[in-house]
């Protein structure tokens, strides 16, 4: 049999997973030339940065060079919220785009581009999950989605965050920004950096230099968990700040504050501190080539260490010292107990010694024995004798 390709493509609809954190997958049912059937889930980023190098490779049949000539189909940019009524907005799109992508002439259906990107992936056979968050809620599209696409697209207005500092760009896929500067965020990513775009520029921006529009910070972070979550190093770091920790790859430490800006308060032993979050990895979830990837990168910087920030909010940032972080973790709660404990046993233990010398001191001397006749009669002077006898 030949090169394998792609008879046809279906979207079935989208998912919406909790883990690692709140997202949204569309679910493909690829069909193989050897009549095979696969279900794949892409994220809109992801699809969309496929579709930009599709259009590089071919620059005649995507009208970069005369527009007359394009024969790729459109898809829009990446302009919405991922959130879930943008994710359910785009499915006429996607359909749409799909059923032109498979139908297009073979040197593009089907080049290795096409064919990689719908491939199977290990985490579409097993996705990651966490069995202490809720399962994926899955939305199927209706049967009829592609007569009634009118009633499934739509604007929706993006949330805005504002630049409270210069920041300039150190890679090509990152976007410089200035001090007040609007921006639309399009993906949250844990690692502290997001997709942003601002009019027609696109790209990644540290978290940290960022602030919403419609409240602090810390509405959006969710709560420490002092219970602890174990994580193992993938990648060492050595401290620059006083409240940062060294770690090295392969240690196995707790993670008690996931932040925004992709800093993490971290536990090794009894020491806290930050640590960049894309060098963790939960402990017992498999390896994957973006995150091995995602690391290669440098770490983002943290709030803190922002110079002349500007926050339009009078609010400033809860901050928790790392004293409380580690007096309130229930690892510190649970070792202070047990010390109390010990201490406790020990002060029983010679509380019951002492009370038992004490008694002791307090007991009647004993009476000793009654000498014998003999004995008196030797040691006894001469009246006492003439008396007994």
């Amino acid at each position: 049999m030949g090169d394998a390709f792609i008879r046809h493509i279906e979207l079935l609809g989208y998912e919406k997973r909790f883990f690692p954190s709140q997202h949204y997958v569309y679910m493909f049912l690829v069909k193989w030339n050897d009549l095979t059937e696969k279900l794949v889930y892409r994220r809109f980023t992801e699809i969309y940065e496929f579709h930009k190098t599709l259009k590089e490779m071919f620059p005649i049949e995507s009208g970069d060079i005369n527009a007359e000539n394009r024969i790729i189909p459109h898809l829009p940019a990446p302009k919405w919220f991922d959130g879930q009524r943008s994710t359910q907005s785009r499915q006429g799109t996607l359909a749409e785009y799909c059923y032109a992508l498979v139908n297009l002439p073979h040197k593009i259906s089907r080049c290795l581009l096409v064919v990689n990107f719908f491939k199977v992936r290990p985490d579409d056979m097993s996705p990651v999950t966490d069995s202490q968050i809720k399962k994926p809620e899955v939305f199927l599209l209706p049967k009829d989605a592609k007569k009634n696409a009118s009633d499934i697209t739509g604007p929706i207005i993006l949330q805005t965050y504002r630049a409270i500092a210069d920041y300039e760009k150190s890679s090509k896929s990152e976007m410089a920004l200035k001090a007040g500067d609007m921006v639309d965020i399009v993906e949250k990513s844990e690692s502290g950096w997001w997709f942003c775009q601002l009019k027609n520029k696109r790209g990644w921006v540290p978290a940290a230099y960022l602030e919403p529009m419609d409240g602090p910070d810390e509405s959006e972070e969710q709560e420490p968990n002092y219970a602890g979550e174990w994580y193992v190093v993938q990648k060492s770091y050595t401290a620059v700040e006083e409240d940062e920790l060294t770690l090295t790859e392969g240690d196995t430490i707790e993670v008690i504050h996931k932040l925004l800006d992709g800093w993490w308060v971290v536990r090794k032993d009894e020491s806290t501190g930050y640590y960049p979050s894309m060098y963790l990895q939960r402990s017992g979830e498999p390896n994957t080539p973006e995150k091995s990837e995602l690391r290669n990168r440098s770490v983002p910087p943290r709030r803190s260490t922002i110079r002349n920030a500007k926050s339009i909010h009078k609010q400033s940032r809860k901050q928790i010292s790392q004293e409380t972080y580690r007096r309130n973790s229930k690892k510190y709660i649970q070792s202070r107990r047990n010390v109390k404990a010990s201490l406790q046993n020990k002060a029983n233990i010679i509380s019951e010694k002492n009370e038992q010398e004490e008694n002791k001191s307090k007991a009647q001397p004993a009476v000793p024995p009654r000498p014998s006749k003999d004995l008196i009669m030797n040691r006894c002077t001469e009246s006492t004798r003439r008396k007994i006898m």
